[in-house]
Parts: C-alpha cells; structure tokens; sequence
C-alpha cells in the first residue's frame, strides 16, 4: 500500500503515519516543513507542483493539512478559505493527475453548524448553511463539497472523515480534555461553564486507525469519527481528579449554559468495521503522564 499524507507533522499526521508503517505501508509524507521522518515533502498543498511529488498510481492521499484552529481561521479568514478550499482544490487535482485511487478528506463535525442539545449528527444530517457559524466550519464544508463533485468528475474515490473533538498528548493547542486536565494538575479552583456540557472527545489513536480503516473505500462516502459516548466536562475533571490524586474546588459559572454536540459513528464501525478503543479514563491517564514527563524534561 502507498499513501501520501499531508499535514504530516501536525497533531493527527504524527499518530497516522505509525499506524499506516505498522502496516508496511509506503508513506510520503507532505507538509509545509520537511516531515522528520524518511520520506517527507516540503512543499505547501497550494502550489502547483505538489503532483510531481505525488508517486503515481497511489493507493490514497490523506488530506489532513489544514488551518485547523477555529480562532486563526477567524483572525485570517482569506488565509482560511485558501488553504482550506483552494488547497483542498489542488490537492485533489493532483491526485486526479497522478491517478491516485482514492483521496481521504479530514473535515469535521462543526460542519454539522448549530445544533440542538438533543440532536444526534448523523452522515444523513441535513447540514443548514445558514446555521455554519464560523470559517473553519465554512471552509472544511466547502472542501467536502469540492471533493463531492470531483467525485462526479471522474475521481475514483473520494472519502469524508468528519472528525470529533479529537484529545491526547500534545504540549499546545489543547482541547477540552488536555486544558481541563492540565487545571486540575496545576490549579486550585476550575472553572467552567456548565458541568453539562458534553462532547464525543475520541483520542488521536482513535483517529488514526479511523483514518487506516477508511482506506480502500470507493466511490464518494462520508464517515464521522467520534467518540464512543458523550463525556461531559464534569466527568473529565472527575477523572482528571482520580488521575492526578488532587481535589481542586469547581466552579461552574452558568450551570444552565448546557451545550452538547452528539454526532454518533454507527455507519463507521458498520460499514469500515471501526470503533474507538481508548477510553476517557484511559486517554486522561495517557495525557498526564506526558504531561509528567514534559515537567521533569525542562
């Protein structure tokens, strides 16, 4: 199996490719810095020439470089939408020129927009553009529907990832889970909105196997990846308490601010044969011992 992935030093692009090695895959791996690992690509998914660094005939591109934080995309949204549609754009004529089997797309599940606390975000969703509130989700939309009619053009596979709200051991950028974690660590008092709140949080591990599994699928199809459960914020500071062995006093600001996206991966685990396989006490317990570690490394 050959496979390029762009954005392969980001967060995702780091746990994908020894997913994709331990199956004896050929990866080339793409983004903007020299990949630190043999075979990687300098160059940025905008220029034209990134099909001549493409190998011809290759099984798959993983499409992962983005803008992917939702405050930068806001901060630049010209810089946003090009690089997260006009890349997405050149991505995919490139593939089409070196007759890459199948191209797989990393979006996400703020393309689903404002929902209801009560909703559950299926592949079958109809998605309101009038209710997609912010650029990233604009433009990971965009780049579906890109990807969707390059389909009808004549490339031979194309597959949506909407991903969940993805955690796990990174030093920066962190979600929910990494900063609530980090709070109980080092703090007296956490805050929060509503304890309530709740998100399918899925571990990068998660991801990456997601992302294996949907390699090989033809035609135009779209998967969420998310977590196994709903996990409120109160349940991460609980565990994050057990975890670290401290009791921080929590203040919860607004207990009625409840907010919970739930969008389920049912067609995953049917159809790829994929499930999550890290739980939320096991994928906090990961994330504090990087976090040790990174403190007795300084």
């Amino acid at each position: 199996m050959k496979v390029a992935v762009t954005g392969a030093e980001s967060f995702v692009g780091r746990a994908l490719i020894p997913h994709l090695l331990r199956r004896g895959a050929e990866v080339i791996g793409i983004d903007t810095v020299k990949p630190s690992f043999a075979g990687g690509v300098a160059i940025d998914v905008r220029n034209p020439a990134l099909a001549d660094h493409l190998p011809e005939n290759a099984d798959a591109i993983v499409h992962l470089a983005a803008v992917s934080r939702e405050p930068d995309c806001a901060s630049d949204p010209r810089l946003a939408f090009d690089v997260n549609v006009t890349g997405t754009a050149n991505v995919i004529a490139a593939a089409r020129r070196r007759g890459v089997r199948q191209v797989v797309f990393a979006s996400s599940e703020w393309v689903y927009g404002d929902v209801s606390n009560d909703a559950i975000q299926n592949e079958e969703t109809v998605i309101d553009p009038g209710r997609v509130r912010n650029e990233y989700a604009a433009s990971k939309l965009a780049g579906e529907m890109a990807l969707n009619v390059a389909g009808r053009r004549g490339l031979p596979a194309g597959t949506v990832l909407r991903f969940g709200i993805i955690y796990g051991p990174r030093p920066a950028n962190w979600a929910a889970v990494e900063a609530l974690l980090n709070m109980v660590r080092t703090k007296d008092e956490v805050a929060v909105g509503s304890l309530a709140t709740a998100r399918r949080f899925i571990h990068v591990d998660d991801i990456a196997s997601g992302i294996v599994a949907a390699i090989g699928q033809s035609g135009f199809d779209i998967f969420n990846l998310a977590g196994a459960e709903l996990i409120s914020l109160k349940r991460v500071i609980e565990s994050s308490c057990a975890v670290t062995g401290r009791s921080p006093r929590i203040v919860e600001r607004d207990p009625t601010a409840v907010s919970i996206r739930n969008p389920v991966s049912d067609k995953a685990s049917r159809v790829l044969g994929w499930t999550p396989a890290v739980t939320i006490d096991k994928g906090i317990a990961e994330v504090a011992g990087y976090f040790d570690q990174l403190e007795t490394s300084k």
